[in-house]
C-alpha cells in the first residue's frame, strides 16, 4: 500500500472516530481530513469523502434546518402583530401555514393564545383624552438660554425628557394610542355622502383610549442653532427623523421631536399602540410643512420643497400618522366671514393638501370652533371635514352626530406644567416629568 493512500485512510479512520465519539461537527471534520490529505479548498464544504449516503443526509438536514428558520420567522411575525392587537391578523397567519407538522404544536399554541386576547376584549366606557403637543425642545442649554427667544421657547414648548416621562406614565396608567377615526363608523351613500355614527371600542381589560396630536408641524417659530429641530427629514434607512443643530454647529438627524420619539417609544412598548395608530399632525400652510416652504413666492425651492414634504407625509402615513387642515392661516375660524373660511380652506387644500392627501380632520387653530349647526359648520362637513377638533375647557368632550364627531383636546406646554398641573393629574404626574431647567 502506498504511503499517500495509507494517510487517507488514516485521516478517515481518525475522523470517524472523532465524529463518532461527539467531539467535532462535520464540517470542523470534514476540514481536518482535508488538512491531513492537501485538498483544502478544493471541493464544496472541503467534503472530499463525502459518500451518497452523507451527502443525502447533510442535504436532508439542511432543508429542515430552512423549514424551522421559516417557522421561527413566521412565529415572530405573529407574535409581533398580537403585541400590536392585531389578533385576528396574527391568527389568519398561522392558520393558513402549512409549516407546522401534527407533532410541532408551537402555531396551534400561539392561535389559542390570540383567540384568548382577542375575546377577552371588552367595551370601552368612558372619556377619551385627546392630548396636543407642540414642538420638543432637545438642548435646554441652547434654547432657555437667557436671550430674547428663550421665555418663548420656555412657555409654549417641552422638553425631550418630559415628553418621555409623559409617554412612560400614560404608558403605566394603562393608556394606549388609537386612530380617532376608530371612534365613529362611516358609511358611504355611493354619491360621497358619509353617515357616522358612534363606534363602540373594544379594548384589552384596563386598558384606556388616547388619542394624540402634534400642533401645526412646521417649525416656522423656531430658529437654527437654539437646540430645537427646524425639519423633519427622511434618514438613510427612509425613516423620518428630526433634524437639529447642535451646540457645536453640527446639524443631526434623530429623535428629536414628537414625531421620532414617539415611534422610538412605540418600537420598546408595541403595545402603548392599537393597530397601529400613532397620532394627528396639524398642519397650516402659509409657512409652510414640516420645515420647507412650498409655495413659488416664499423659497426658490419650492418644487423640491414640495416633492420632499410627499415623500415625508407618504412615509408617516404608512407608518400609521395621519394629518389634520388648520387653515392656511392658522386663525380664528369662529372670527371669519363664510367667504374667509372657504378661501382659508381652499388654499391650504391647494398647497398643503395637495402634498399630503385626502384629509378628513381640521384642528381649530386656538380652539376657535365655528357655530355648529350654522353655514359655516355646514360648509367644513361639506368640504369632507367631519373630525372636528376644538379645546378643552372644562371636560374631555366627545360626541358623534350623523354629520361630524367633536371632540376637545387638552394642549400640553412648558406654561401649563408648571402653572396648572392639576390639569394633567388623571394622566400623568406633572412633578415627576417636570424638567429641572424650569
Amino acid at each position: 500500500m502506498s504511503t499517500g493512500k495509507r494517510g487517507i485512510l488514516a485521516a478517515l479512520a481518525a475522523g470517524i472516530a472523532i465524529l463518532g465519539t461527539g467531539g467535532c461537527s462535520r464540517s470542523v471534520m470534514n476540514y481536518q481530513i482535508a488538512e491531513s490529505i492537501g485538498t483544502v479548498g478544493m471541493y464544496e464544504n472541503n467534503a472530499p469523502v463525502e459518500t451518497p449516503k452523507m451527502q443525502a443526509e447533510r442535504e436532508l438536514e439542511e432543508a429542515e434546518a430552512a423549514v424551522e428558520e421559516e417557522r421561527l420567522a413566521l412565529l415572530e411575525q405573529a407574535e409581533t402583530l398580537a403585541a400590536g392587537y392585531w389578533y385576528e391578523e396574527a391568527i389568519a397567519l398561522l392558520s393558513d401555514s402549512d409549516l407546522f407538522t401534527e407533532e410541532d404544536d408551537r402555531a396551534e399554541a400561539a392561535i389559542e393564545e390570540y383567540q384568548e386576547a382577542q375575546n377577552a376584549l371588552v367595551e370601552y366606557d368612558g372619556d377619551v383624552v385627546h392630548l396636543n403637543f407642540p414642538n420638543l425642545i432637545a438642548d435646554t442649554s441652547l434654547a432657555i438660554d437667557g436671550d430674547s427667544y428663550a421665555s418663548t421657547y420656555s412657555q409654549n414648548l417641552i422638553t425631550i425628557s418630559e415628553f418621555q416621562g409623559i409617554l412612560e406614565q400614560l404608558y403605566e396608567n394603562g393608556y394606549i394610542l388609537i386612530d380617532i377615526h376608530s371612534l365613529a363608523e362611516e358609511s358611504n351613500d355611493g354619491f360621497g355622502d358619509v353617515t357616522l355614527t358612534a363606534a363602540s371600542l373594544l379594548l384589552p381589560s384596563g386598558k384606556k383610549p388616547l388619542v394624540l396630536s402634534v400642533e401645526n408641524l412646521n417649525y416656522a417659530s423656531v430658529r437654527s442653532g437654539d437646540g430645537i429641530a427646524t425639519k423633519l427629514v427622511l434618514d438613510e434607512d427612509g425613516e423620518v427623523a428630526a433634524s437639529y443643530v447642535d451646540a457645536n454647529g453640527v446639524t443631526k438627524e434623530g429623535a428629536y421631536d414628537v414625531v421620532p420619539v414617539l415611534e422610538q417609544f412605540i418600537e420598546e412598548h408595541p403595545d402603548f399602540s392599537w393597530k397601529g395608530a400613532r397620532g394627528i399632525i396639524g398642519l397650516s400652510g402659509e409657512e409652510g410643512a414640516f420645515g420647507y416652504e412650498v409655495e413659488e413666492d416664499h423659497d426658490e425651492n419650492w418644487e423640491s420643497n414640495a416633492q420632499t414634504v410627499k415623500q415625508i407625509a407618504a412615509k408617516l402615513l404608512e407608518d400609521g400618522w395621519t394629518f389634520a387642515t388648520e387653515g392656511y392661516s392658522y386663525s380664528y375660524m369662529n372670527d371669519m366671514t363664510y367667504s374667509q373660511l372657504e378661501e382659508d380652506i381652499i388654499q391650504w387644500e391647494n398647497t398643503i393638501g395637495d402634498l399630503v392627501g385626502d384629509c378628513d380632520t381640521l384642528i381649530y387653530p386656538y380652539g376657535s370652533e365655528v357655530e355648529y349647526e350654522s353655514e359655516k359648520s355646514a360648509y367644513l362637513t361639506s368640504a369632507g371635514y367631519c373630525y372636528l377638533i376644538g379645546l378643552w375647557a372644562s371636560d374631555d368632550y366627545l360626541s358623534v352626530n350623523s354629520t361630524y364627531l367633536r371632540q376637545t383636546r387638552r394642549s400640553i406646554t412648558g406654561y401649563l406644567l408648571e402653572n396648572y398641573a392639576s390639569y394633567y393629574e388623571s394622566f400623568f404626574n406633572v412633578s415627576e416629568i417636570l424638567d429641572s431647567v424650569r
